[in-house]
């Protein structure tokens, strides 16, 4: 493969992995972190978040279709999802279940480069114990719910900027929980000037003052970090497990989404371990 195929092909599979993220962070109880995670795109973003000077150099070719794609996701297909969950938020949750599973065994492998010592497993059962008693109390036990308004939209672009800062947190969940998530989701099907205006600054300062915190803490604690962030996958994909279905149909079309899912992040996975074999071996750099 030369030196231009092996770029255009990184290019696509950026392109492809920032979209996903993006349709990830719309998904009811999906986090775009942990697709970036799974992905991983998650440390070159938040090297760039936290030293542009040294990272943009170095990750520029990955961080441009990542924002392409991210934009095309999280905007373009706002509509797609809503219509696709309107039909059936079963079939549509299985899919995004079957790409989280199917990059688990990566996640686990990267969770373990630095060792796993007893600090590390407390992590991610604590984490995983967490984040499964969190989820379960907002989507069956609260059932609050306010009036979407500028500054609740606001909150809802806070909420996702922390969805994408820290793996694991789903902020569609919470949305849901609080009666705004139909309301939003429309808003930016529809590209309501009000729902953009509120809802992306509240995302950039979320995500600007969560970065440094998190980058921190990652570089400290490498393992610990790394085995929560598995317990949040783990947990977070436990609890969005659909429990109702509207027949046999239903389960099999959803079975079926759930494997391509996996078949699709399988094909990631060794795309990636080619590309960076490639590229290892040619000497050529992102």
């Amino acid at each position: 493969m030369t030196g231009d195929q092996l770029r255009r092909m990184q290019w696509l599979r950026n392109l492809l992995c920032g979209a996903l993220i993006g349709v990830g962070a719309i998904l009811p109880g999906v986090s775009g972190g942990v697709l970036a995670v799974v992905f991983d795109i998650y440390r070159p973003f938040m090297e760039v978040l936290t030293h542009p000077r040294r990272a943009l150099p170095k990750y520029w070719r990955m961080m441009v279709p990542l924002g392409v794609g991210w934009c095309l996701g999280f905007l373009g297909v706002a509509r797609g999802i809503a219509a696709a969950i309107s039909v059936s938020a079963s079939v549509t949750t299985w899919l995004f279940i079957g790409l989280i599973v199917g990059t688990v065994p990566a996640l686990f492998r990267e969770a373990g480069k630095e060792g796993r010592t007893g600090g590390a497993w407390a992590s991610l059962i604590l984490c995983a114990l967490a984040v499964f008693g969190g989820l379960f109390y907002v989507s069956r036990v609260a059932g609050v719910t306010v009036t979407p308004s500028f500054w609740w939209y606001n909150f809802c672009g806070v909420l996702w900027g922390v969805g994408i800062v820290v793996p694991g947190f789903t902020s569609s969940s919470v949305m849901m929980a609080l009666g705004l998530y139909r309301p939003m989701l429309e808003g930016l099907a529809a590209m309501d000037i009000q729902v953009l205006a509120a809802s992306l600054p509240g995302l950039g300062l979320s995500v600007a003052l969560l970065a440094r915190l998190v980058n921190w803490f990652f570089r400290r604690h490498y393992a610990l970090a790394f085995h929560g962030i598995l317990g949040f996958v783990l947990a977070s994909t436990l609890v969005i497990i659909p429990s109702s279905y509207g027949g046999a149909g239903e389960i099999a079309l959803s079975a079926l989404c759930g494997a391509g899912g996996f078949v699709l992040a399988f094909l990631l996975d060794r795309l990636d371990r080619k590309l960076q074999g490639t590229a290892a071996g040619s000497g050529d750099s992102q």
